[in-house]
Formats: C-alpha cells, structure tokens, sequence
C-alpha cells in the first residue's frame, strides 16, 4: 500500500534498519474477526513466545450463536490486557517488535475494528510497520508451524463461515479453485446439532456422536456439475430436518447417534473426494488441512488415510492452533513483513476482505 504520511516514513526506516541489522523478526499478532480476542507474538515467522487467546463462547452459548455486539464489548474489554500478557510471556516490550499484523476481515464489523484499532495504536506509538492479514491467509499459514510450504500446493479450508479449496503457487498468492454457495460446513454443523438440541458451538458434538453411531440413514450429496469444486451444503442441512420432521409425524425415533455419523459422512465425503481431484488435477506437492472445522476428528482421519493412500504430503495444524487465534495471524503478517508491503494508518476494516 501506498504510504504517504509521517508514521509511515518512520516505520519505513525502522523496517529497513532491522532488515540490515539482521535483528530476528519479532511480529505482534492481533485477531479479533470474531468470538476470540487473541494476541501473539512470533520470532521469524514460525517461532511462537507466546499465543493468548480468550474465548467467548460461553458468554454466547446462552443465546445459540455469536452476538455481534456483545462480541464487540469483550473485545475492547480484553485487547489491553491479552496483548500485555503475551507480552510477559514472550519476554518483550513494545521497543522489542519488529511490526504489528492484525485481522483486516472478513469478519464481524465491530469485532474487527476493535482489533484493528489496538494494531494501528501500537503502531503509530511505536513507529512499527503494520500488516493487514486476511482472516483465511493465516489459517493456512498455521500450519507452517507444523511444516514448511512445498509449492505449488493445495488447502482445504473448513471454518464456520467458508469451505473453499484454494491453490497457492508461491507465498502470499492464492487462488480459489471452489468455494461454498450457500452455507459452509461449519455453519452446516451448528444448525445441524441445534435441530438435535446440541449445545453451541454444535461443531465438537456432533464429531462426539458420529463416532458413537452408524452412518445407516441415506443423505444426499451435492456434487454440483461435473468439474466443479465449488460446494453446498444447505440441501444437506434439510435433508436432516426432513428426516427429523418425518420421523416425528410417524411417531418414530430416530438415533442422534446415527443422524450425526450418517451427516457427517456426508461431509466428509464431498470435502475428500474434491480435494483429491484437485491434487490430482493441479500437480500439487503437498495438501494442507486450515479452519476451525479442521479439529474436527472424522475429518482430520479421513484425511489422513487417503493421503497415505495416495502418497500426498499432508499437513494439518494441531488442536490449539486450528479455532482463531493470533500466532498464525502473525505468521501470514511475516510473509508481507519479508516482501515489505506496509498499510498505512488509514487501514479499516472490512468483513467483505476477499482472499484473492
């Protein structure tokens, strides 16, 4: 981005300084895109000191899904407090950083702003480069904790708001091969297990319960047209309610134990199977696994067995990693810390933030 004004001149140098001095990269990382107020600090881009992360979701339990607003009040409620704890536990002070990457969208509006606020703040206090980081872009970049990017390669995003398949040739470029039409599997899930009366977030339960039952009701899977990689979700999600409804008039019992297992298996499915056909159509070297849906245990097992099938270099984050979080905010923050591409101070939000 174009950078005109003083602050940026002065963050400039102090790039360039740290650049010629070979002082290690110490970026702050900030996420705040929705229920999780995070703050973490990374060394050279793959190195986590520290990665606090106070989570909502007990606050929003009580009324079935994220408030927006009440979302927003313990962001600005916690930012303070969260960035000086990972401060302490990195063993650094602000002189100490290198630069500042924060979520930029997409994401919840005020949410978002609160985060990028605390970034621009710290940055302009501390004459520090700032980074704007797409929401997506650092849950693929989680998982360089785990393993360095082979290029070209291929990840599998599954998250509460997006299901894509993205192809990236290089680092800092990607590009969407498919992507949800309607809901995403996350959504998908969470409405899935409130028609079973699950707790929020439904996601975790009924993962729980698909491996307690049998995948023995027939569901439909939207493969769309031939080629495509783009996915849907929303007939699926009806399919449960009729079968549910259908039962209920009959007077019969379903088990949610197979209800689960059999939707699950649904899923499951069309992600493996159209992410394959996309390592096998695009030559890729590895295939990545990214997205709060990643910690989901059927999934993350289908994976596995038909990577080793197929002998496809797979690559999924761990657990803490997987559900937002600001360590691989900073890790995608890194790539643009390397290429020095700055925002300048008139940085805002967007929810809207497309990845390519």
């Amino acid at each position: 981005m174009k950078q005109t004004s003083r602050w940026a001149q002065i963050a400039h140098e102090r790039y360039k300084k740290d650049r010629e001095t070979g002082k290690p990269c110490y970026l702050l990382g900030i996420e705040t895109s929705c229920d999780e107020t995070s703050v973490a600090i990374i060394r050279d881009g793959k190195e986590i000191l520290s990665n606090i992360i106070s989570s909502q979701v007990d606050i929003h339990k009580r009324f079935g899904g994220v408030v927006p607003e009440v979302a927003s009040r313990k962001h600005v409620e916690d930012i303070t407090m969260i960035t000086q704890q990972a401060l302490e536990e990195a063993k650094l002070g602000l002189d100490d950083l290198s630069g500042v990457a924060v979520t930029a969208g997409p994401g919840l509006v005020g949410a978002l702003l609160i985060g990028v606020s605390a970034a621009k703040t710290i940055a302009y206090a501390k004459g520090l480069p700032l980074f704007p980081v797409h929401h997506i872009a650092g849950h693929i970049y989680a998982n360089r904790f785990v393993k360095e990017m082979e290029f070209p390669l291929l990840c599998l995003v599954v998250s509460g708001g997006h299901t894509e398949l993205v192809y990236m040739k290089e680092h800092g470029s990607f590009e969407i091969l498919g992507q949800t039409r309607d809901d995403a599997a996350g959504e998908a899930y969470d409405k899935v297990a409130r028609s079973l009366s699950l707790p929020y977030p439904g996601g975790p339960h009924i993962d729980r319960l698909a491996h307690e039952g049998e995948a023995t009701i027939s569901l439909p899977r939207a493969w769309l047209e031939a080629g495509s990689y783009d996915f849907s979700f929303s007939g699926l999600k009806s399919a449960v309610l009729n079968v549910l409804h259908n039962a209920k008039q009959r007077g019969e019992t379903i088990k949610p134990e197979d209800l689960a297992a059999s939707f699950q298996e649904a899923v499951i499915e069309v992600l493996v199977e159209k992410a394959f056909r996309a390592v096998d159509q695009y030559g890729v070297k590895q295939l990545l696994l990214a997205g709060g849906v990643a910690a989901n245990r059927g999934l993350r097992e289908r994976l596995t067995a038909r990577s080793k099938k197929e002998g496809v270099d797979l690559v999924i984050p761990p657990l803490s990693l997987c559900t937002d979080n600001a360590a691989m905010i900073a890790a995608a923050g890194y790539i643009q810390y390397q290429k020095g591409v700055f925002a300048d101070l008139d940085l805002n939000a967007n929810p809207g933030l497309p990845l390519s």
